[in-house]
């Protein structure tokens, strides 16, 4: 080299660490159901960037914050717009796990072209509009009260059920003292309940005799 010529030397003046460990990044997401009912979803997301890709991720994305703000979030976001609107909202409670798979398999899709490789994906929440947790309110009190309902017409029915059959062993138990009650029967009872005097009052021709005083004092 000639004398005043020096090599030019570039300078690292700044080293920026990406971590590769798992991330978890916590995303608020709203979409419509099929039914037209707002859903908002609170996603948990476990993930991490691909080691064999870090420079090229920085390069072109950045920091882990803006690998958060610029693709994670919009990801979430955009994936959970795709898939709530597909299912109305009792198929979304019914089938939670179906639309977590969905959920998952998209952002996995979708993030992989960045280098981000997706851990787990956590549906931690769904949260309804004010009018549809009123209907849904005002369904299970309608279920309540249809059950107290029926179980007031069940218990009715056992309580006229039980009514009638102690009407029945009533009559029964009537009809067999009638017919075991003979005249000997009705004869001591009157003895026994016999206070010593004599009626003031006789019963008229073809009555039957209340008391055989003979018979009473004769022991007979």
């Amino acid at each position: 080299m000639g004398e005043g010529i020096h090599p030019i030397v570039p300078l690292m003046t700044n080293v920026q660490k990406i971590s590769v460990r798992i991330q978890k990044t916590d995303v608020a997401a709203a979409a419509a159901s099929r039914d037209l009912q707002d859903i908002q979803a609170d996603i948990a997301l476990n993930w991490h960037v691909d080691p064999t890709k870090v420079n090229e991720i920085y390069q072109q994305i950045g920091t882990i914050d803006t690998i958060v703000n610029s693709i994670i979030n919009p990801a979430v976001s955009e994936v959970v717009k795709a898939s709530v609107p597909r299912r109305t909202v009792a198929d979304t409670l019914r089938d939670r796990g179906k639309l977590k798979e969905e959920i998952d398999t998209a952002l996995e899709q979708r993030l992989a072209a960045y280098g981000i490789i997706v851990d787990d994906v956590s549906l931690v929440n769904f949260a309804f509009s004010p009018e549809f947790k009123a209907a849904i309110e005002a369904k299970q009190v309608a279920e309540q009260e249809a059950q107290k309902a029926a179980f007031r017409a069940q218990q009715a029915e056992q309580d006229a059920k039980a009514e009638i059959n102690r009407a029945k062993g009533q009559a029964e138990a009537q009809r067999l003292l009638r017919q075991n009650l003979t005249a000997e029967i009705l004869q001591q009872q009157a003895i026994a309940k016999w206070d010593g005097r004599y009626p003031t009052v006789v019963a008229g021709e073809g009555s039957l005799p209340l008391l055989n005083l003979d018979r009473a004092i004769a022991g007979k």
